[in-house]
């Protein structure tokens, strides 16, 4: 099926850039699907590229520039194989976890895939990709034999909410337990694809925990939105005197006890609470040497950033207040419609109301498997600065 571009609203696609707005196209015919592959045409019959539509803001999301054939299994086993070579100049691919799609960023918009393991645990957000899914998992096994030898679909909370309904998260091919232990950096963790967040990990911020450790030594840390503890196991690792660790749910903070005890005993050197993290920087008295502050996305869409900018604000002011003259502030944000310079421009105004002096030390981003296209600077969704606070 062909869908066109109006007259001058081809640049964006010339730039390559993978997502051709429904306000680009000339009309939309009824007969199309949301799923189904799509040409993308100048007027005069040009493929300008191939994709996945959907019927909303984000009409197609491009995987080819040229007319090829994005349903053809000679075409995931290219595109799988040249993310998993980058991986591997990256020296990630074993024994530890890593990202081995990354969306955009690998040129497969709508879709992501995290490897523990011998198992390759897929989300899709389109719904082409999953309609796909099954080709995708096969030929992810062609060509990551023979160390991966199980596929397992957890895209249920990251679909359109009407098609979500008849999906249910799976093993793809092969079966397994729901969660193994991964090693990262000397670090090890239990990750549970089935029951935990996202894919079950936050790889991420693999180089951002390794950084914490440089600095951690003999250092008190409290680590907020602490999650199965990731920033925490690194600080204990490295020598820090003491981390507390903050989670909202029971079930994470248990993963957290189970992955400090995976690593070493540390006893009297870490504690966890089960509570909500604002809170508990409200109302502890307590000032760290090191404080952690990595919250899930406060906005998923613009019509929320005013609130998410104020959520920030609001954190960070409780965070700064919290860090011991000289110490450190590791903070986050995840929101992609929060950008960099708005973030900043948030924790300068969260500083001026705790009113002490803050210098910029490092400015953080997401580890290299999670790469950003140039031309798709949306896919750099992860900002953090690490703050040294008198």
């Amino acid at each position: 099926m062909k869908v066109f571009v109006k007259s001058g609203k081809e640049a964006s696609i010339g730039r390559f850039h993978p997502w051709v707005f429904s306000g680009a196209l000339q009309s939309i015919p009824e007969e199309i699907a949301d799923g189904d592959v799509v040409e993308v045409c100048r007027r005069d019959g040009q493929v300008l590229g191939v994709g996945h539509f959907h019927r909303g803001n984000i009409a197609v999301r491009l995987l080819a520039f040229e007319a090829v054939d994005v349903q053809s299994p000679a075409f995931w086993e290219q595109k799988l194989r040249d993310a998993r070579a980058l991986r591997q100049a990256l020296g990630l691919v074993e024994g530890e976890g890593y990202r081995w799609v990354h969306a955009e960023g690998d040129g497969l918009s709508g879709l992501v895939v995290d490897v523990y393991g011998q198992t390759a645990v897929i989300q899709c957000h389109s719904i082409g990709m999953h309609r796909q899914r099954l080709q995708i998992a096969h030929a992810l096994l062609r060509v990551g034999a023979p160390s991966v030898k199980a596929v397992f679909d957890k895209s249920a909370d990251t679909l359109p909410e009407n098609y979500a309904r008849q999906v249910k998260n799976g093993y793809l091919i092969g079966e397994g337990s729901h969660s193994c232990i991964v090693a990262e950096n000397g670090v090890r963790f239990r990750v549970d694809w089935e029951g935990g967040q996202k894919t079950g990990f936050f790889l991420d911020q693999r180089d951002n925990r390794q950084l914490l450790a440089r600095l951690s030594a003999d250092k008190t840390v409290l680590n907020a939105f602490a999650y199965t503890g990731g920033f925490s196991c690194y600080a204990l690792k490295a020598g820090a005197a003491l981390v507390h660790s903050v989670d909202i749910s029971a079930k994470a903070t248990a993963l957290l006890e189970e992955n400090v005890a995976l690593n070493q005993p540390f006893c009297g050197k870490h504690e966890a609470f089960t509570a909500d993290a604002l809170e508990f920087l409200q109302k502890t008295n307590y000032c760290y040497d090191i404080v952690v502050v990595d919250p899930p996305a406060f906005a998923k869409s613009l019509d929320k950033r005013h609130k998410a900018v104020m959520g920030y604000k609001r954190l960070n002011a409780a965070a700064l207040r919290r860090v011991a003259p000289g110490g450190l502030l590791f903070t986050f944000s995840c929101s992609q419609v929060v950008s960099r310079e708005l973030f900043e421009h948030t924790l300068t105004a969260a500083a001026l109301e705790v009113g002490r002096p803050v210098r910029v030390l490092y400015r953080l981003s997401q580890a290299p498997d999670h790469p950003v296209n140039l031309y798709h600077p949306e896919g750099a969704y992860l900002k953090g600065l690490v703050l040294q606070v008198s």
